[in-house]
């Protein structure tokens, strides 16, 4: 048995490519998603540059079905070479303040203080589509990629025709269709969910990664790294029908073990790329034994 493991700071991240002893067992006392996400702050300071934006969301969810989550902004920098010349020219300075729409918009270089909290007011359980389930239904999905298609298109197929009946009390001229027309994308990202928000059994991510690969619309971008350093399979979602926007999304698996590297987005509106909608995150997720904690800057 080969095991191929990446541990940082007490996360054991996804990298096994041998299932465990016991899909039913816990592997630790949380499972860890860290998400980095990464974009341009939309509205330009100083002179006239653009700022890059880091901030880290991290959840935890343990096998009992509670939840935590944490969040810290990792400070701002000059977007591109061009940017830090007139970042440079204005100075260099390490804060930034305006108002926009009544509201006071701060930027820093610096880190925040971050903060970490037990999640409130919402069901025990895991989150699969639009219910909870606990942590054995999730052992017990499906890891035929043919049954799993099957599960997936039905929930969708139900979502569709709530959200299609619900859409009639506000707007009567909708219809079914308009979500139908967009169907192969909601099945995609279905699946997606299952690479890495859960802790789903490794057989059961290898399913959905084969859904993910051969559903309609769905189209191999080839083999690519993500800011990380890591490198994966890059595949690109349909395209969702909407007049008056263009949005694409891509997404970078680990082949081998099925997990969700990063997603990269780029929202255009009228041919103008929209910026704080635009970017890419990064996921490192698995299981942990260290307690919820404040994200640490990096």
């Amino acid at each position: 048995m080969r095991f191929t493991l990446a541990v940082t700071a007490g996360l054991v991240f996804a990298g096994v490519t041998a299932a465990p002893a016991s899909a039913d067992a816990p592997e630790g006392a949380y499972w860890r998603v860290e998400t980095t996400i990464t974009m341009t702050h939309p509205r330009p300071v100083g002179s006239g540059y653009h700022l890059t934006q880091r901030r880290v969301s991290t959840e935890w969810l343990s096998p009992e079905g509670r939840s935590w989550h944490g969040f810290r902004e990792l400070g701002a920098r000059p977007a591109t070479p061009k940017d830090e010349a007139a970042w440079r020219a204005d100075g260099s300075p390490t804060t930034w303040a305006y108002r926009t729409e009544g509201m006071k918009i701060r930027l820093s270089t610096e880190p925040g203080k971050g903060s970490v909290t037990q999640a409130e007011g919402q069901p025990a359980g895991f989150r699969l589509g639009e219910k909870y389930v606990t942590y054995q239904q999730l052992q017990s999905l499906p890891t035929d990629a043919g049954v799993l298609r099957k599960q997936l298109s039905a929930e969708v197929d139900a979502w569709i025709d709530e959200a299609a009946e619900e859409a009639k009390t506000t707007s009567p001229n909708s219809r079914k269709d308009d979500w139908l027309v967009n169907r192969d994308r909601y099945v995609a990202q279905r699946a997606i969910e299952l690479l890495y928000a859960n802790p789903v059994p490794e057989k059961v991510r290898a399913a959905a990664y084969q859904v993910l690969k051969t559903t309609k619309g769905v189209v191999d971008l080839g083999r690519a790294k993500d800011p990380l350093g890591r490198s994966g399979r890059k595949l690109a979602l349909p395209v969702p029908s909407n007049r008056d926007s263009v949005l694409k999304q891509a997404f970078l698996v680990d082949a081998k073990t099925s997990t969700l590297l990063a997603m990269y987005t780029d929202l255009k509106d009228g041919g103008k790329q929209m910026l704080g909608k635009s970017g890419v995150q990064t996921y490192e997720v698995g299981w942990t034994n260290d307690k919820p904690a404040v994200p640490g800057a990096r």
